[in-house]
């Protein structure tokens, strides 16, 4: 690990350990923290300071960030003991951020991003970075519902399930991106246009404003009561040379999409429907997908837990040699779509996956199961990145069995570790390739928020 890092891994224990009596509350997107608490405080210590700086004339300045550790390991990792798939590897992400308002209208907020790794034998885009700027942009509210923001942003639109900022993964996605934003508190309107950054290794030099890829859309969320939401969306992709079983073409597809979520009682419930139209090379496109996920709170042994079933049936291409392509593109999902062993990707997919979940104090747990099945037997199975990781090479449609676990402890709102373990166990089709091993997969994760 460099020096830097070692000096502000410092910082952030100390300011971590300074804030433990705050009651703290960290957004996922840290620009949607709440540090108003520290406002009115008189006789701040250093990391209640540094939360909140008056600059006078209603201008602030507050500064925050975090710091990722993990230990990631797989046992054949591709399903096969032929060769060494063996390996162990060291994760380490921080990021820094800085938020200014400057009255009633205007905010800049910039976030660092350092990802580094150590010992992992093949490296995806999604493992390094020694040090990029992971957000900067600037927001301009004309009043209390309407507002512009500008810049380089991570973006989540609903639950995540097509538009997630891939916090799985070691490096997050972000866009350079302009969005117009409306919110009256029952209805939130947002339209963007983006193109996602392209991530490398170095420092400093992700490419940027790269129109080979380019992404934009209009959600809209009306919510009723405290116990329903509804979204509708569209929203278009463009990107050349798009690789998928049938072959590489330039692939330009539109989402129409709804959802709908919200609970009834001890019931809970996140579905949702999309279908997508377009063009892949001279082929059109007609893809959809259904997903449902329902949970209830139950009681057992008298311990609060919670029974869920998620399930998605996602299209794959019926016929390679007819003019229309059928595969479902999930857009920008989270790189951890089923758990941190991420073998397999939201395309050509059916998967019934029930769970049960619980905290207890400061611990929680969850147990769950996964079965995979190809949607068509003429389509391949792809990867969290939708890259083609399988191809189609016979007609088996069952993939396999994932068991995993979940145990998590949060020791205080700034530090919690936990940890995640996954069995794969092969189904008909992959061992028709010859991928007949059991795969274990674990993550151990420590994090500090500040």
């Amino acid at each position: 690990m460099k020096k830097w890092h070692f000096i502000v891994l410092f910082l952030v224990v100390e300011f971590a350990a300074r804030g433990q009596r705050e009651n703290l509350d960290f957004s996922l997107l840290r620009q949607n923290d709440d540090v108003s608490t520290w406002q009115e405080k008189q006789d701040k210590n250093l990391y209640e300071g540094m939360k909140w700086v008056d600059l006078g004339e209603n201008r602030s300045l507050s500064f925050g960030g975090s710091y990722r550790f993990q230990i990631e390991a797989f046992v054949n990792e591709q399903f096969s003991r032929e060769e060494d798939q063996t390996d162990v590897w060291f994760l380490n992400r921080f990021m820094l951020h800085s938020h200014l308002r400057l009255g009633n209208h205007v905010e800049l907020f910039a976030e660092l991003n350092s990802s580094t790794i150590a010992s992992k034998r093949n490296l995806s885009p999604v493992d390094r970075d020694e040090l990029s700027m992971n957000q900067f942009f600037a927001t301009y509210e004309w009043n209390d519902s309407w507002s512009l923001r500008v810049g380089r942003q991570n973006l989540r639109l609903g639950s995540g399930r097509l538009v997630d900022i891939r916090e799985g993964p070691n490096v997050r996605l972000s866009f350079d991106m302009a969005s117009l934003d409306f919110d009256n508190g029952k209805t939130a309107v947002k339209t963007f246009f983006g193109l996602p950054v392209q991530q490398r290794p170095g420092v400093f030099d992700n490419d940027f404003l790269a129109f080979t890829e380019q992404f934009g859309g209009l959600y809209v969320t009306r919510t009723w009561g405290a116990d329903f939401n509804f979204d509708v969306y569209v929203l278009y992709k463009r990107e050349d040379a798009k690789t998928w079983n049938l072959g590489i073409a330039d692939d330009r597809r539109t989402s129409l999409g709804f959802r709908q979520a919200g609970k009834w009682k001890n019931w809970r419930f996140n579905n949702e429907f999309v279908y997508q139209l377009g063009g892949f090379g001279n082929q059109d496109i007609r893809a959809w997908t259904a997903s449902f996920n329902i949970e209830k709170s139950i009681q057992w042994f008298d311990l609060d837990l919670d029974l869920g079933l998620k399930t998605e049936v996602i299209s794959g291409d019926n016929d390679p040699n007819d003019d229309t392509l059928n595969t479902f593109d999930a857009l920008y999902p989270r790189g951890a779509y089923f758990g941190r062993v991420a073998r397999f990707g939201p395309s050509n997919l059916i998967d019934i996956h029930p769970y049960l979940s619980g905290n207890f104090g400061k611990f929680s747990m969850e147990l769950d199961y996964v079965a995979f099945w190809r949607f068509s037997r003429q389509d391949g199975v792809y990867g969290p990145a939708l890259n083609l990781q399988y191809p189609s090479v016979n007609e088996e449609r069952f993939i396999g069995h994932q068991i995993g676990t979940i145990t998590g402890f949060r020791f205080t709102a700034n530090f919690a570790l936990e940890l995640e373990t996954n069995l794969i166990f092969p189904g008909a089709f992959l061992k028709a390739s010859n991928l007949d091993d059991l795969l274990f997969h674990t993550v151990l994760t420590a994090e500090f928020k500040f």
